[in-house]
């Protein structure tokens, strides 16, 4: 078994994904990339090699529980532990303006798809992972959330990504309540609109100022908070 922490991060082959792990490498975890597609993470490795980031890659398709169990049981049979699991992984299906897709028109069949992808793969990820940090006595789980889904924030539009991502805020506040503030912390982060395939080449935020808060809570000391959703590294209401 590894001494270093070890991060497994979901849907990182690109984008802020891709730079969370860069900037958890920086800092001295063993980050494994996990993509859903090998092939495209390890040629995601190959461009962080060249910053001298020696990066592993696994298979993981998060709307798949038996991926999930395959990737959990390789990283762990490489490194002996998993010690920050990183819900990166999402999916954003309808239009790029909030009056594209609305909630009285929306298919039930889009919103199961939107679900399966970016709230019930973090909830499995999590049910996968949380063992073995209960046992070593520590543990940072971090939710890739959105201002989309924060009740304070909601407004109209994009209604199955709002409510997949508000069900991922509720499941942090779940699992926070259950395991108590000490050993394992875990939140939701909004990294606001980053200029990556979702966000579009006009967001207002680039890769490496999206990742820092995600990467704060990924790392942090054992008086840290736990059960909050944050941007900027501080906490916004949900």
């Amino acid at each position: 078994m590894t001494d270093k922490r070890v991060a497994l991060l979901t849907g990182t082959n690109r984008g802020m994904g891709l730079e969370i792990v860069r900037q958890l490498s920086r800092l001295g975890l063993i980050a494994v990339l996990a993509a859903r597609d090998l092939e495209k993470g390890k040629v995601a490795a190959v461009t962080l090699a060249a910053e001298e980031f020696d990066v592993p890659v696994v298979a993981l398709d998060v709307t798949d529980a038996d991926s999930i169990r395959a990737a959990v049981a390789e990283v762990r049979g490489l490194f002996g532990r998993i010690d920050v699991p990183v819900n990166n992984a999402a999916i954003l299906k309808e239009g790029l303006l909030p009056e594209d897709t609305s909630i009285l028109d929306v298919s039930g069949d889009l919103v199961n798809q939107t679900f399966l992808t970016n709230t019930v793969g973090p909830l499995r990820m999590i049910q996968a992972t949380v063992s073995g940090m209960r046992e070593r006595g520590y543990g940072r789980i971090v939710n890739l959330s959105s201002g989309a889904g924060q009740l304070a924030e909601m407004g109209g539009g994009f209604p199955a990504y709002r409510l997949s991502k508000s069900a991922l805020n509720a499941l942090m506040r779940i699992i926070a309540a259950e395991l108590g503030a000490h050993e394992i912390k875990i939140n939701s982060v909004c990294p606001g609109l980053v200029r990556t395939d979702m966000g579009g080449p006009h967001a207002t935020r680039t890769v490496e100022h999206g990742a820092e808060t995600a990467v704060w809570l990924a790392t942090l000391p054992e008086d840290g908070p736990t059960g909050g959703s944050f941007r900027d590294m501080k906490p916004i209401p949900w």
